[in-house]
């Protein structure tokens, strides 16, 4: 492995020569070297602790304060929501300040703000009463004044024969006898207050209920929804009075007003007293209402203020919260102390690991520098690949199959090209491609604005796609131009038809007096070859055997690809027993296959394909007759299907016996060099055991390697043929999108434009265009994306990669979660 290291590698390609490295830290510089580290964003940091629990960690106090910080900065962060502050207009200002100081300041503002709130919540609250006392006073004092009102004029009416005035304690129960003598007059109390209106109906009926109809309620409605104090919230209310007599009717109204919610005031019957509390009532009401202005006023002044600098507060906090867990993954040295740290890193980033080790000793003050050095081991180091926003995408792509172990040959250089020109087959229609281009586009353009903002998950992830999805649309517009498709309707683009009509009862119909009158068109399928004629299969033939072709080749790749592997890992085994049979096996019948397409597209043979492989192994030595593309393919094919056979046991047998003799050999000392990386399981199996027992000798189970080979031969016998079938796919899909697109185009543009009616035709557009977008757009570039994605993980990738690798994750302040914990 330490041989592999200097091997020149290309980017993309190969993963980065990686070590594995000890860096010694003295206890005063730690904390300032792996910041300086994690600005670098180079180092993975292996757990030296991983026994420990995270509270028997050194640094567990210190984590515990940044967690505490970050839970006052949440709250910080809902209080500008509060605000209206929004997140993409937080400025990062402000003058540096230590974590010390940054924790007084976090809990002197969060205690600031928590007494503010309080303090205008109640004056809120009071406020909130005061409006609901006016009302109450207004609504029930209109109660009693038309009540009195409707008394005196009463009295005049009954003249001089009754005695005595009459009780006006309570004028609204109109029915009491005014002649009742003074000492026999019963006196009423009443309660006012304000109740919901939802539940006004059910308020009143339980109390005609609890008190048996001795209650007298009157209501009035609330035109504007009021606050309530208690909750905060705005309620549509009435304002009520309820007359009641003696304690125990008192006491049941209380209770059944508690129970509904309903906020009572007190009120008085006189008409000056009540004058009297309305003004003072509004008086409190400016007050507060004032007080509470300018308390609203300072807490924007505050929230506004932590908002200049929240951004670098929060950063800082997560910054040290993520150190502060970095060291407590190193080893501690009381004797030395020192801290330990081991981890991996690119072979690249050596001088500018170095480099931030010296700023940090300097930086701390620090008497004695920390020590790097480089670790030989056989454990396996994580993958790293350098990428940019462009192929970052396309790695995720085979990154989700399996991350390739080090130094794998990466699937990923050729998806680049690979996975969207496979979409652009399936989706070839140059319209459709352009209007994904243009969707596309507008996301990278936006770029900037959009990186910055939380997206919703769909949104997120065609955002995240968006240098694939354009590449996806470049290509399809080129096949879309090959087919000579937009929207499904051809159009002569590159000059006029090849072909015309000797007479009218050929067109759009069958290809009987059609005739070449021109040239060959020029670039991609003849227009005269696209869209009705049942008897013009050419359009759909191509379609089938390029699909075949390009299958073909990208599992040849993928062979080849599977040689590149050994040879990097000086696999002589694999290149002489797997990747010669495989490569003769798969071209001794489909390989022979694609240049038998070739061919008969050169010289314009009629031949059945169909016919020729399918006897090339029923009868291979009878005459070929008039399927006989070329001299000698008769022989050819003999020697091919030999090959072929030959090629299975070559695959099966040679390899087990090898293995079998290496490995006796390694252990009768006559070769001590260990079997590189091999490709089976069962290599890496021996490996581990070398590790394990110490140079002890291991079993080997010949017919286990037997077995697992005969699977390996078994797999790619039967894998040939199911993924050659499996290409196919493209041609049923760019079939189906073909077909998808002239429905749509024919019985609903075309349908509606035969009306000659405007408003039809408008309708029929509508449709269109929402089923293109819908169906075409959405549906079918996710159908055909899936599609792409299944060819390149199952038919493309199982020829030659592992993908059972780790990835290089290192500890990077940039790559810090903007979700809290």
């Amino acid at each position: 492995m330490r041989g592999m290291q200097n091997l020149p590698t290309m980017d993309l390609l190969r993963s980065e020569p990686m070590q594995l490295a000890r860096i010694i830290i003295p206890f005063e510089s730690a904390h300032q070297t792996v910041s300086y580290l994690g600005d670098l964003g180079l180092f993975q940091f292996k757990d030296l602790n991983a026994g420990k629990s995270p509270f028997q960690r050194t640094f567990a106090t210190q984590i515990k304060r940044c967690g505490e910080m970050a839970r006052k900065l949440r709250f910080f962060r809902d209080q500008m929501t509060k605000a209206g502050l929004l997140v993409s207009t937080w400025s990062a200002y402000g003058s540096e300040i230590s974590l010390d100081e940054l924790e007084v300041k976090l809990g002197e503002l969060e205690s600031e703000l928590i007494e503010m709130n309080a303090n205008t919540e109640k004056l809120q609250r009071a406020h909130n009463e005061l409006l609901e006392y006016k009302l109450v006073l207004q609504k029930a004092g209109d109660f009693f004044h038309h009540a009195q009102r409707s008394a005196a004029v009463e009295q005049r009416e009954s003249g001089e024969h009754r005695l005595g005035e009459g009780s006006m304690d309570s004028p609204l129960l109109l029915e009491q006898e005014m002649t009742t003598e003074l000492s026999k007059q019963v006196k009423l109390g009443f309660i006012s207050g304000l109740v919901p209106r939802d539940k006004a109906l059910a308020f009143e009926r339980i109390l005609f209920r609890a008190t048996r109809g001795n209650v007298f309620l009157k209501q009035n409605v609330v035109e504007e929804s009021v606050t309530d104090p208690m909750q905060g919230e705005q309620v549509e209310k009435n304002v009520f009075v309820v007359f009641y007599s003696g304690e125990r009717a008192k006491n049941k109204v209380l209770k059944i007003c508690d129970a509904f919610g309903a906020n009572r005031y007190p009120f008085a019957d006189d008409i000056g007293k009540r004058y009297q509390m309305i003004t003072e009532v509004s008086e409190k009401l400016s007050e507060l209402k004032t007080t509470i202005e300018v308390g609203t006023l300072h807490w924007s002044s505050v929230v506004q203020s932590i908002a200049n600098q929240f951004e670098q507060w929060n950063n800082m906090v997560k910054k040290e919260k993520s150190t502060y867990h970095t060291l407590n993954s190193l080893s501690f040295d009381v004797t030395k102390k020192c801290l330990v740290a081991e981890g991996w890193c690119p072979v690249f980033a050596t001088t500018q690991i170095q480099t931030a080790l010296q700023r940090a000793t300097i930086d701390s003050n620090s008497q004695a520098g920390a020590i790097f050095e480089i670790l030989h081991t056989k454990e396996s180091p994580p993958t790293y690949f350098r990428t940019n926003k462009f192929t970052s995408a396309f790695q995720e792509i085979v990154d989700a199959y399996g991350v390739a172990k080090y130094q794998e040959a990466n699937p990923g250089l050729f998806t680049v090209v690979t996975f969207p020109f496979l979409f652009a087959v399936m989706f070839g229609d140059w319209g459709h491609g352009i209007c994904l281009f243009l969707a596309t586009l507008f996301l990278i353009l936006r770029e900037k604005k959009y990186s910055s903002q939380k997206l919703g998950d769909i949104m997120e992830m065609a955002f995240g796609g968006r240098y694939v999805i354009i590449m996806m649309s470049i290509f399809s517009i080129y096949t879309g131009l090959i087919y000579n498709e937009f929207f499904s309707v051809p159009f002569e683009l590159f000059g006029r038809s090849a072909y015309d009509c000797r007479d009218s009862s050929c067109r759009d119909a069958t290809t009987i007096g059609m005739i070449k009158v021109r040239d060959t068109y020029p670039f991609g399928v003849d227009p005269m070859w696209h869209g009705t004629r049942s008897e013009l299969p050419f359009l759909n033939s191509l379609k089938m055997k390029m699909s075949i072709l390009l299958g073909v080749a990208q599992m040849n790749l993928g062979i080849i690809l599977s040689y590149f592997n050994a040879k990097f890992f000086r696999n002589d085994i694999n290149i002489w027993y797997q990747f010669i049979p495989q490569m003769i096996f798969l071209n001794s019948l489909f390989g022979y296959l694609s240049l038998l397409i070739i061919v008969k597209w050169c010289i314009g043979s009629q031949a059945d394909l169909y016919h020729v492989m399918i006897y090339m192994f029923l009868s291979p030595t009878d005459d070929l007759g008039e399927n006989q593309l070329f001299w000698g393919q008769k022989y050819i094919q003999i020697l091919l299907l030999l090959l072929a056979l030959v090629a299975v046991p070559w695959m099966l047998i040679p390899k087990p016996l090898l293995l079998k003799k290496q490995h006796e050999k390694r252990h009768q000392g006559q070769a001590y060099a260990p079997l590189h990386s091999l490709d089976d399981n069962l290599e890496s199996d021996l490996e581990d055991g070398d590790d394990k027992s110490h140079g002890e000798h291991e079993e080997f189970e010949f017919s286990e390697v037997l077995v697992h080979q005969l699977i390996h031969t078994i797999e790619f016998v039967l894998g040939s043929v199911s993924n050659t079938a499996s290409y196919l796919r493209l041609w049923a899909l760019s079939l189906a999108h073909s077909e998808l697109s002239s429905v749509f185009y024919e019985k609903v543009l075309l349908l509606a434009w035969g009306y000659n009616n405007v408003f039809i035709l408008i309708i029929g557009i509508i449709v269109f265009i929402f089923a293109t977008v819908g169906v075409l757009l959405v549906m079918e570039t996710l159908s055909a994306f899936l599609h792409a994605l299944r060819l390149h993980w199952v038919e493309f990738q199982n020829k030659f990669y592992d993908g059972d690798g780790y990835k290089f994750c290192p500890f990077s302040f940039a790559s810090i979660s903007e979700e809290e914990d």
